[in-house]
This record gives structure tokens, C-alpha cells and sequence, in this order.
């Protein structure tokens, strides 16, 4: 898994600016999450506390995904 980056006050000034910086930070944070939750997935699949993290990381990515197309141009459809 690589390094998480955190996201700098230079980064959001830019993203606010620049639309295809910001979808490129979006989509980087959608790949750390996923990483993230893999890990923690093979790490003891049976533990309780993995699986409620897994369920909020779940529900994180669904929302990062869900941006990443509003910011694209998409509108959400039902």
C-alpha cells in the first residue's frame, strides 16, 4: 500500500481553482480508502471492530464516489 499523502491548505486552495487538480485528489483519496480497507480486510477478517470500520469505509467510499462524478460533469441519478 503507498504512503497516504495527507491533503495540504496549498491542495484545497488549488483544487478550488483548478477542476482537474481536484478530481485528480478525489480520486487519489477514493484509492487510499480502498487500500486502506483491503488491508484492514486481510488483517483478521473475523474481528468485530475491522467489520464496523469496513461498513464506514464502505459507506466513505460510496460518497467519495459520488462526488468524484458531480465533479465530472455527471448528475446523480436515482
Amino acid at each position: 500500500m503507498a504512503t497516504f499523502s495527507p491533503v495540504t491548505d496549498n491542495d484545497l486552495v488549488r483544487a478550488r481553482a483548478d477542476r482537474a487538480f481536484r478530481q485528480k485528489l478525489l480520486e487519489q483519496s477514493l484509492e487510499a480508502l480502498l487500500a486502506a480497507m483491503k488491508q484492514l480486510r486481510k488483517a483478521n477478517p473475523a474481528a468485530g471492530a475491522n467489520a464496523r470500520q469496513l461498513r464506514e469505509g464502505v459507506e466513505m467510499a460510496v460518497r467519495l464516489a459520488e462526488i468524484i462524478q458531480n465533479a465530472g460533469g455527471r448528475t446523480r441519478s436515482f
